[in-house]
């Protein structure tokens, strides 16, 4: 952890809630640098008390008579208008369910309830990577990220797009079918390791980088279905760039090549993978709070 004389200049602090860690920092808007960068592990498991314990000792960490607006990006399902967690049956975050996070998160910073924002963590990755990372300049842009689900976020001169005839509903790709079929089936961690036996994706990706050659047909594979049914929306919103995060995003050398072949216009791997979120929570908090940083 960086010292806190980082937090002098800076007004807006992040937090990215995940299914294992939170992390939280404090982020210049203007120039994307990420000070003060605290992670705190968790069980996904984890008892609603230690889940809390680790939020607020992360928050505390970058806390300050500086900080005066906090965004902070999570997972869905969950209520981002009052910060409230629904998460439920995903293996994740379950202890959390009902909690008002916004007074939690409000009482650490000595803040009131409205200088706490909340966005999906899919939404803060794409801004994020739009205002400092691989999207920056590219006026209209689609973010995808792939883990244990399918994430998506549309973009359009710096704001989110959430609906509208070119976007899918709530701009959320894991609700359209592909193939048939539910697209996280085949386009998604669990997806990807139904296609040769392996534990985990990084273990799946070592055997591919050693030469298995079902292990990199697999992700030879993925790689195209995944243009193939990005390739549609892409057309739809006009995007000029397809940036794509997640952990299955570390892999990119073995399946980022068939994803940008079947496209229009660039796929990309994230420039800033594991601050987007942060940079893009602290943008939200700037463009819907009243801070000035």
């Amino acid at each position: 952890m960086q010292g806190r004389e980082g937090l002098r200049q800076v007004t807006i602090a992040a937090l990215d809630l995940g299914g294992t860690h939170v992390s939280a920092a404090a982020v210049d808007p203007a120039t994307g640098e990420v000070r003060s960068l605290v992670r705190v592990d968790h069980a996904p498991d984890a008892a609603r008390d230690e889940l809390l314990d680790g939020i607020r000792e992360a928050a505390r960490a970058v806390a300050g008579p500086a900080v005066a607006a906090v965004g902070v990006a999570a997972p869905g399902p969950f209520d981002y208008e009052r910060g409230i967690c629904t998460i439920r049956g995903l293996g994740k975050l379950e202890a959390l369910f009902g909690v008002d996070l916004r007074q939690e998160l409000a009482a650490v910073f000595a803040l009131p309830a409205e200088a706490v924002v909340f966005l999906n963590d899919a939404d803060a990755f794409l801004l994020g990577e739009a205002a400092h990372g691989a999207a920056a300049g590219v006026e209209r842009a689609i973010g995808i990220t792939l883990g244990t689900g399918l994430g998506s976020a549309f973009i359009a001169g710096g704001l989110l797009v959430r609906d509208g005839p070119d976007v899918p509903p709530d701009a959320e790709l894991h609700v359209v079918e592909f193939r048939g079929a539910p697209v996280e089936d085949r386009l998604s961690a669990r997806g990807l390791l139904a296609r040769a036996a392996a534990p985990d994706v990084r273990q799946l990706a070592t055997r591919a980088r050693a030469g298995d050659a079902d292990a990199r047909a697999a992700f030879t594979a993925f790689g195209a279905e995944l243009a193939e049914f990005l390739a549609p929306w892409v057309a739809a919103f006009a995007a000029g760039i397809v940036v794509v995060g997640g952990s299955i995003s570390r892999a990119w050398d073995l399946f980022g090549a068939e994803l940008d072949r079947g496209l229009a216009v660039p796929a990309v791997p994230a420039r800033r993978l594991d601050e987007a979120p942060l940079i893009g929570a602290a943008e939200y908090a700037r463009l819907n709070t009243s801070a000035r940083p």
